[in-house]
């Protein structure tokens, strides 16, 4: 109870006491949860590093017939080993091509490697080496990703050890186009600062799994890097394994978008604005053989509408040869469909 202002003052002086020691032990606290999940942070990356790093390589790549120069064995881009018999996993882009290939290990190791094949489409090769018991990552499920969550970007690209970038996923299911003009889908898109050289080199996730392969950044953007998804690298993989190619289905056309009158949009009650022209039948090709015609005006596959050429390659990129395919078209202004039985074709 207070009595008078002489026990009112000794009360609030003692509040105040109270006060300054409880804020500082959760300034104390908080520091210490702080470096406490700094340490926890450090300690993942480093576990993560030590686990896959021997098994990030750098590669060597010479374009042309002269001897190596002094130094080209230090390489230019990264890889990373997914057999023990050395297969190594990297960009197409890094061996287009390619006279000659070297890879180097972390350990110092250096091995001559052939190509095994190339996809430009997914901008994906595989590449061998004669060495044999050597250290492999292990590819992980790119399809568990979530936004936000901890990656680590490792290199070998200069016959240095490897080096690391962390950060975090900033986006899923992202579209790029590769250099042969396909687009790759569901990219990674990350905020992990790409060191030059790192192209082929593995994203992972915090339990040391191989989520992607890192394919581009964006030199003029802070903090915007690409890794093509390790699902999609699955299937490029085993048919370059197989064949040396990968086996795309086909239609056998050439379309170009072309604008639809919004009156006969309105009219036959189309989903998209815009069509595909067939300017072009490959002769003896599936669509050829399906009775299209040059001129068709393409709307839909299967009933879904597609309104670009991009759309029909997601079809396609879902579907095995053989399959058929029901396309909707306009002909002359009016709707006809049309049984495609897709084609096989080897992609380089």
């Amino acid at each position: 109870m207070i009595k008078d202002a002489k026990s009112l003052l000794k009360l609030l002086s003692t509040s105040q006491a109270q006060m300054a020691e409880s804020k500082s032990g959760v300034e104390a606290g908080g520091q210490a949860s702080d470096m406490e999940l700094l340490d926890v942070y450090s300690r993942a990356v480093v576990h993560v590093v030590e686990m896959v790093g021997p098994a990030v390589v750098s590669i060597s790549v010479k374009k042309s017939g002269r001897p190596w120069r002094s130094g080209e064995e230090e390489g230019s881009a990264s890889g990373v080993i997914i057999t023990p018999d050395g297969f190594v996993l990297t960009n197409s882009h890094v061996v287009e091509k390619a006279k000659e290939v070297k890879v180097g290990l972390t350990d110092g190791n250096r091995f001559v490697a052939i190509v095994v094949g190339d996809d430009p489409a997914t901008d994906l090769a595989i590449v061998r080496t004669s060495a044999t018991g050597l250290p492999t990552a292990e590819l992980g499920d790119s399809n568990s990703l979530r936004v936000g969550q901890l990656v680590i970007a490792i290199g070998n690209p200069l016959g240095f050890q490897s080096t690391v970038s962390t950060g975090v996923i900033s986006a899923l299911g992202r579209t790029l186009r590769s250099q042969s003009g396909r687009l790759i889908e569901n990219v990674i898109q990350t905020d992990v600062p790409l060191n030059p050289g790192n192209s082929g080199g593995p994203l992972v996730d915090s339990r040391g799994r191989v989520i992607g392969i890192n394919t581009a950044m964006i030199f003029m953007a802070q903090g915007i890097s690409f890794a093509v998804p390790v699902n999609t690298a699955r299937w490029v993989v085993s048919e370059l394994i197989a064949s040396g190619h990968v086996h795309r289905a086909y239609l056998g056309l050439a379309g170009q978008v072309r604008p639809i009158n919004r009156r006969i949009q309105r009219y036959f009650n189309l989903t998209t604005r815009t069509a595909i022209e067939v300017i072009s039948l490959e002769a003896n090709g599936p669509a050829q053989k399906a009775g299209l015609r040059e001129r068709d005006l393409i709307v839909a596959v299967n009933g879904v509408g597609v309104a670009d050429v991009d759309d029909v390659h997601r079809v396609l990129a879902g579907q095995a040869a053989g399959t058929e395919l029901t396309l909707t078209m306009l002909r002359d202004g009016e709707p006809k469909e049309a049984k495609v039985v897709l084609g096989v074709r080897e992609t380089q």
